[in-house]
């Protein structure tokens, strides 16, 4: 069975990808920061027949991430074949905490757990990107728009980005510096950007990696009055989750599997 993992599955959207990828036939990690909502949610899905197991993992905490790789083990039964990094956070308030760790949760948590586990993909794997409309480039200065988009952009390059934010929050001068006052926001801009970095270093494999937005979906982060179903947010998870073939695309954004504007 082709092994899937998902971050942040103990409610909401992860749980509900878990769900559709093991009816889909996949052998699923779900992993959280809690122990307990995170059994909680397993033991749910078994109880509908579910090959599913859970794992306590932090994204914030490179200790917890580097535990789940051991635990996870090694051999061909363990090879990834879907790495959907869907953990994230958002904070009540703005200032230099606030944006410290929705960046360092939302952006530098899915990098920690890819980096991680990389060794562990299966040749041809699927790597999804959890990320949001609210992270669209349009909200930056056109400055700021031509350093997320630069072809060149590195790594290192993202983190001069994160960086910037954060110590622009701390002196009062992000916004003068081109920056939405949104840590949500920057986090997925951030996110996405990495997608575009990864998708580059990824060329020639069969390995894919593409942000998924999926829009306004009644969740604890999303409220009651969104418009769109956990079933509707987490479908286009689920195709970017279990995408094939030499067609496929890589380094894209999508919503409900349509390509949409960084």
């Amino acid at each position: 069975m082709p092994v899937a993992i998902v971050t942040g599955a103990n409610r909401g959207l992860g749980l509900e990808t878990a769900r559709a990828l093991s009816g889909r036939g996949y052998r699923v990690w779900l992993t959280g920061r809690d122990p307990v909502s995170i059994k909680e949610a397993v033991q749910q899905l078994r109880g509908q027949g579910r090959d599913v197991h859970s794992a306590v993992l932090d994204v914030a905490d490179a200790a917890s991430v580097r535990a789940f790789a051991e635990r996870l083990g090694t051999g061909e039964e363990q090879s990834i074949a879907a790495l959907v990094n869907n953990a994230g956070t958002t904070l009540q308030g703005f200032d230099e905490r606030v944006a410290e760790i929705t960046v360092d949760t939302n952006y530098r948590g899915a990098v920690r757990v890819t980096d991680c586990l990389f060794e562990k993909l299966a040749p041809n794997a699927n790597v999804v990107m959890v990320s949001s409309g609210m992270g669209e480039l349009s909200k930056f200065s056109p400055e700021l728009r031509k350093r997320f988009l630069a072809t060149d952009l590195s790594r290192a390059g993202i983190e001069e980005l994160a960086t910037e934010f954060v110590n622009g929050v701390a002196r009062g001068t992000h916004q003068s510096a081109g920056f939405p006052s949104n840590a949500y926001s920057v986090s997925k801009a951030l996110l996405n950007a990495f997608t575009r970095v990864l998708a580059r270093e990824l060329a020639g494999t069969a390995r894919r990696v593409n942000a998924v937005c999926p829009g306004w979906v009644k969740t604890r982060m999303g409220g009651s009055s969104a418009p769109r179903s956990l079933e509707q947010g987490a479908s286009g998870i689920v195709w970017a989750a279990t995408l094939g073939g030499e067609s496929a695309p890589n380094g894209g954004f999508f919503r409900d599997g349509r390509a949409i504007n960084w």
